[in-house]
């Protein structure tokens, strides 16, 4: 970290604050302009703290209140299509009911912000955290980024918002936050002052257009196959993975002007000293981290690998930091029903055409809720390590059953 860095890494001021208001902090701080809002637990207080910012002046912003997510995503559509910086938050299946319009922020290529309180869909009904809401989008073409801390989810927004509106990416933004373990934790989270974020993240200036009722024209319109609806959808696949880049150059920059470096497509650690990886995403990355650290001092050898953009996935880091492991194990907190987990999945496809393709095994563990601890992430890695020392390498098993997996 540079001098100046360090320098500023103690500006701005500190609170103990959830990460529900950290979010809420940071959509200020990126001065957003329209808040279309509806409530879902666990997200319901970022509205509602967005709702006493712009209530006592803190922040200059059209606050609607809509009938459904659906509108909520509508709305925000419809403020960024005429050039403002839109925010909006939901969880589960709030935004599943957006599914919708969600192709349709990116098809329009609006870089519109929304945090994502994970929790468990239903039935049964859950309101406790794991990424089944969150991974069913994954296709819609909007950048996914989870995080593992308060901290993180502030700073975050703020950079997710350069990315996003850079004209190389335009696409909408996900900051994925783990419901209750996260939302409404309390933790010691910098704050950092306005002046810093505003020379950090200029207002938001559309490169190509935006809706002008004195300069009308036609939207979103109908087009046939000769025309150029696929060449629209293969802009969009290169934007989201030039967003990979914009991530990598904004994360350091961040670091630079703020003190803090959170990774940039991954966080690793041990990752280069190690005989296996372990990968996770959200939360359960920094119970993985513990763990991680715990085994190491028993004279196991692994290193960690958190995923924190899901999309685009960071295929070609996961390539090059697997080169000459024996052997990885993924932590999926959901599942793709009747194939496995999606993060080991997608892993695995990856490594597919890699020289040195270590054997990959997958868990899928913490479904609606339910504890991954410390100890259970070494019994995970112990048994998977025995897995592969047998010759087993599987997409995924089920760790934490109240029943036993068949075939186990």
């Amino acid at each position: 970290m540079t001098a100046q860095a360090s320098r500023l890494a103690e500006g701005g001021r500190w609170d103990i604050i959830t990460a529900n208001h950290a979010v809420a902090h940071a959509a200020r701080l990126a001065r957003v302009q329209v808040v279309p809002a509806y409530p879902i637990t666990p997200q319901t207080t970022i509205v509602e703290y967005l709702a006493d910012f712009i209530e006592r002046g803190e922040l200059d912003a059209r606050y609607i209140r809509v009938e459904s997510e659906h509108s909520a995503m509508a709305a925000a559509i419809g403020a960024s299509t005429v050039g403002a910086r839109a925010f909006t938050a939901t969880a589960s299946q709030g935004l599943l009911l957006m599914h919708e319009v969600l192709h349709w922020a990116v098809g329009a290529r609006l870089p519109i912000g929304m945090a994502v309180v994970n929790r468990a869909v239903g039935p049964p009904w859950s309101i406790h955290v794991d990424h089944q809401d969150a991974i069913s989008q994954r296709d819609t073409g909007w950048l996914q980024l989870f995080v593992s801390s308060n901290q993180e989810a502030l700073d975050s927004v703020l950079m997710m918002y350069k990315v996003a509106e850079s004209p190389d990416v335009l696409l909408p933004f996900m900051v994925c936050l783990d419901g209750f373990v996260l939302s409404h934790t309390y933790a010691p989270v910098n704050i950092p002052d306005q002046g810093d974020v505003d020379s950090f993240l200029p207002p938001y200036d559309p490169p190509h257009w935006r809706m002008d009722p004195d300069a009308p024209i036609t939207y979103g319109n109908l087009v046939m196959p000769d025309q150029l609806y696929m060449e629209m959808r293969w802009s969009i696949d290169r934007a989201s993975r030039a967003a990979k880049d914009r991530l990598k150059e904004i994360s350091t920059e961040f670091a630079e002007k703020f003190g803090r470096y959170h990774g940039s497509a991954i966080y690793e650690r041990w990752s280069q000293d190690s005989d296996y990886l372990m990968v996770a995403s959200g939360t359960l990355a920094s119970e993985a981290e513990v763990a991680i650290e715990e085994l190491r001092r028993e004279g196991e050898s692994v290193g960690l690998v958190k995923i924190r953009l899901y999309r685009p996935f960071p295929g070609e880091e996961i390539t090059e930091l697997a080169a000459g492991k024996k052997g990885i194990i993924v932590v999926d907190r959901s599942v793709s029903f009747g194939h496995g987990g999606p993060l080991a999945s997608d892993l695995r496809a990856s490594l597919y055409h890699a020289e040195d393709r270590p054997p990959v095994v997958g868990f899928i563990a913490g479904l609606g809720g339910r504890d991954v601890r410390v100890r259970d992430l070494k019994a995970i890695f112990r048994s998977a390590k025995r897995k592969i020392s047998e010759g087993v390498d599987r997409v995924s098993y089920w760790y934490g059953l109240k029943v036993r997996e068949v075939g186990e």
